[in-house]
């Protein structure tokens, strides 16, 4: 009996182990091509003499129309010249975040054939945490010093869900986020099903491309917020169900459970412990489960109805 038992355990440690390792790709042989340069450092320690070289080097940052006095303040405008050396401190060394870079577009060469690295340039624009990324197909900018860490002064008057991500590991995540968003083509379907499925292909992408970054830095929530989403997807499912939200088409339901927030507004006591966009993390478990019960391609997935999708996940939120 005792050996059965440990037979039992270890064949579910097994599973468990093939679940996670899915998504574990080999991309040794992938090449991916791309040069950094750190127009923050070129800029912030320039001068008069240099600044001519620099327009050069980056003829896409100096609209023809802007005078030269006006980058001379910027350059030495105390406030940025403050940005630029705390974004030193932490960035002086960027090798973490080149290699992280490197793995997210090897994993994203391999499942698209097509894809080119992006030139990528640093920059600062102070702290515009909506614009912290831009991307092209050419090029990819990353300010960073809206990615000084979640405690730094320069945040204090910032949201807490919007300074937890405000983190070194959350770049790549971002960067991720911009180029899935060129991946996914709109859906026609306007259910609260259909967009919290939508959401969900997004974040299965992060699996694939970035698959050994944690759940919750894929999502961006705290571990507290992580928690409680984890212990209350049953209740969650629930109420999405008893109030019948699956298929309505309010607009509403976006800013309670899809858009960036502090927290979902289920209009009940406990709403302030919830992590904002509940209904993209329950999306994600429905394309999850539809992935590991279906052998289709990521490129399949990604051109599925969402409909279709729900029907053949079988889902069942964790208990």
């Amino acid at each position: 009996m005792r050996n059965y038992f440990l037979f039992f355990f270890l064949l579910i440690f097994l599973i468990s182990c093939q679940k996670e390792s899915k998504n574990i790709i080999d991309t040794s042989n992938i090449e991916v091509d791309f040069k950094i340069s750190r127009f923050e450092v070129d800029f912030y320690d320039a001068n008069g003499s240099t600044l001519e070289g620099l327009k050069q080097k980056y003829p896409s940052l100096f609209p023809t129309e802007t005078a030269d006095s006006i980058w001379f303040a910027k350059m030495n405008d105390k406030d940025e010249q403050e940005l630029y050396i705390e974004s030193q401190k932490i960035y002086k060394d960027f090798s973490k975040t080149e290699e992280e870079l490197t793995n997210l577009f090897e994993h994203i060469s391999y499942y698209h054939k097509s894809f080119k690295s992006p030139q990528v340039i640093t920059v600062l624009s102070n702290i515009d945490y909506e614009y912290r990324i831009i991307y092209t197909d050419q090029i990819l900018f990353i300010s960073l010093d809206a990615y000084l860490g979640q405690t730094h002064p320069f945040y204090n008057d910032f949201p807490g869900y919007v300074r937890e991500n405000n983190t070194q590991e959350r770049i790549v995540v971002d960067v991720a986020n911009k180029i899935i968003q060129t991946k996914m083509k709109p859906s026609n379907n306007r259910t609260f099903l259909a967009k919290m499925i939508f959401e969900g292909k997004k974040l299965y992408l992060l699996d694939r491309y970035l698959p050994l970054k944690s759940d919750a830095i894929k999502i961006g929530y705290s571990k507290e917020k992580f928690d409680w989403a984890l212990a209350n997807e049953e209740q969650v499912w629930k109420y999405f169900i008893e109030n019948n939200l699956l298929y309505s088409t309010d607009t509403k339901l976006n800013k309670r459970f899809i858009s960036n927030a502090p927290f979902s507004k289920f209009y009940l006591k406990e709403d302030s412990k919830s992590p904002g966009r509940m209904g993209q993390r329950i999306g994600w478990q429905i394309v999850r489960s539809f992935m590991e019960k279906n052998d289709v391609s990521l490129q399949t997935l990604l051109s599925m109805d969402e409909e279709e999708i729900f029907k053949k996940s079988k889902y069942k939120p964790r208990k």
